[in-house]
């Protein structure tokens, strides 16, 4: 029988947020730190900066988690590979290569309570039900989900995207059903959320952190001729157009908040 206090609300963390067998542990104040870094720690948490711990509930089920960001595993828990053959783990090894994330991610099975590593970036659940089944996100975004979703490599449908739009060759895409959590570089009530129904989405920049896999991603001209988009000032734009969903963040992408330890 195990009893924790995780699921408690204390004078310094408690339950902000929770989805499908996920929940998330904030640490409203960071009282272990030393008078010299007190004023620091407290204005930080004023302004939201907080550190953040997402929890899995298993009974029975399963997740898969990012490689390394597992810190504590209470009960009877146990990881796999979750390589199902040399085929898959050949196919994993060349999707790490293309996205630069890691090859292998565990899988943990099993009855009872995940912890994860803390990290200072914001926690989205995401219902790939929402997503009508496949999303792509940006890469660094992927930390757990549930081992319902799939976890596959999206390659852009042309050349000019890849080049001009910022967003490189490939993405990971989640496929399935599920919660899928991700880290973000803004916190959830800063995205702007924008739904197309056959229209089209124009962004100056990469700003986009996620977006439905249905989408038709490219890059063009914020005008029809070179000339007009010189004097436009705005040049080239990222294009989605079609059905979908984009999340976008208000600012560049910034993964400088990161886990306390590394800073990454």
């Amino acid at each position: 029988m195990i009893k924790t206090n995780l699921f408690q609300e204390t004078n310094v963390h408690r339950i902000a947020d929770h989805a499908g067998c996920f929940s998330v542990l904030e640490y409203d104040r960071d009282v272990s730190v030393s008078p010299a870094s007190a004023a620091s720690a407290y204005f930080a948490s004023q302004m939201n900066v907080k550190k953040r711990q997402v929890i899995a509930q298993l009974n029975g089920g399963g997740v898969i988690l990012q490689a390394g960001a597992m810190q504590m595993m209470i009960g009877q828990i146990n990881a796999v590979t979750n390589v199902k053959g040399a085929g898959d783990l050949m196919k994993k090894f060349i999707g790490s290569k293309v996205t630069g994330e890691t090859a292998i991610k565990p899988r943990y099975v099993g009855n009872g309570v995940l912890v994860l590593e803390p990290t200072y970036r914001y926690i989205l659940f995401e219902d790939l039900e929402r997503w009508n089944g496949s999303m792509v996100i940006e890469d660094g975004m992927f930390l757990a989900c549930e081992d319902t979703v799939e976890l596959r490599v999206s390659a852009r449908k042309s050349v000019s995207s890849a080049v001009l739009g910022g967003e490189g060759l490939f993405n990971n895409a989640l496929r399935g059903s599920g919660i899928a959590v991700l880290e973000s570089p803004v916190p959830a009530d800063e995205l702007i959320v924008v739904d197309l129904d056959r229209d089209e989405l124009k962004i100056d920049g990469n700003m986009a952190i996620a977006w439905s896999e249905t989408l038709d991603f490219t890059v063009e001209r914020t005008t029809n001729t070179l000339v007009g988009s010189a004097a436009s000032g705005e040049g080239l734009v990222n294009v989605y157009r079609g059905t979908g969903r984009v999340l976008v963040a208000p600012v560049m992408n910034n993964f400088g908040i990161s886990t306390p330890a590394t800073g990454k």
